[in-house]
């Protein structure tokens, strides 16, 4: 929303600075045919389950759900113990935490895990074909298949979303015709009034280019980028699971995971060291 009431911001201010009259940009028929055509795009272009997708993305870019290094440590905490678990106890003990995480004593210490994404279900169904003795090679088979199937999932609707945004600055020219068609019928009018048709049915196109490059495709690719974070945080869990899984210790196993976050995300070594041994303690 910040981005979206600078572009807006900027855009206003650089009009009045010119000279301009914000009254002049306010044309309500233009907006209609170019939202509504929008929509009914968008709807022409959603078969299915699409459409619920596309709102899903949209309503992501409106807020930031990139994991945090906080976020990641907690992912590493939270796998480390439930693998100690496992190599103490069997991995028949992870049964109750991954069939019921809500009651998991486990889970509950790391909650936000629940808010990332998939993240949760994830790792606990990764937990579940640990238990239900898959090999290693086919469980990293199987999550990595999931990964690939969100990801595609998700390009779907960011996709679609650009191509609507592509396909705005041609809304805005229809909008534009359309003003044009109404000028052109009032060519025995004043000057005046011929400039005011005129200026109404330039804001189509503006309004079309201005919606394009300063709004949709912005949230498009905000939406994409926050479905790659989450993809990644996906892989941290694989990694670490199908390590435990190849007989790697816990220590270990969790710094394959470590090693899959992005630098700049990434807890250090010493911070993760200090985290685990807090657990031991």
């Amino acid at each position: 929303m910040l981005g979206i009431l600078i572009v807006l911001g900027a855009t206003a201010g650089g009009y009045l600075m010119s000279g301009g009259h914000l009254g002049v940009l306010i044309q309500p028929p233009e907006f209609v045919s170019i939202l509504g055509i929008a929509l009914g795009t968008i709807i022409t272009s959603s078969p299915g389950l699409m459409k619920k997708r596309v709102i899903h993305a949209l309503k992501s870019a409106m807020k930031d759900t990139i994991p945090k290094k906080s976020d990641y440590l907690d992912l590493l905490k939270c796998q480390y113990e439930l693998l100690m678990l496992a190599r103490r106890q069997g991995v028949l003990a992870l049964e109750a935490h991954a069939n019921e995480p809500g009651k998991s004593d486990i889970f509950k210490k790391y909650p936000g895990l629940a808010r990332v994404g998939h993240s949760q279900q994830f790792l606990t169904e990764a937990l579940q074909q640990v238990i239900n003795g898959v090999s290693p090679d086919d469980l990293e088979s199987l999550l990595e298949a999931e990964i690939d199937t969100l990801k595609f999932e998700g390009h779907l609707a960011t996709g679609l979303v650009k191509n609507i945004g592509d396909a705005l600055p041609g809304i805005g020219i229809v909008a534009c015709v359309l003003g044009i068609i109404v000028t052109m019928g009032h060519m025995d009018a004043p000057p005046a009034e011929i400039g005011h048709h005129v200026a109404s049915a330039l804001v189509g196109t503006f309004l079309g280019i201005l919606i394009c490059y300063g709004i949709i495709q912005p949230m498009a690719n905000n939406a994409e980028f926050q479905e790659t974070h989450q993809l990644r945080f996906l892989s941290v869990i694989k990694s670490a699971i199908v390590a435990s899984a190849r007989g790697v210790a816990p220590p270990t196993a969790v710094e394959f995971g470590r090693k899959m976050i992005f630098s700049d995300e990434r807890p250090s070594f010493s911070e993760l060291d200090k985290a685990l041994q807090s657990i031991k303690g």
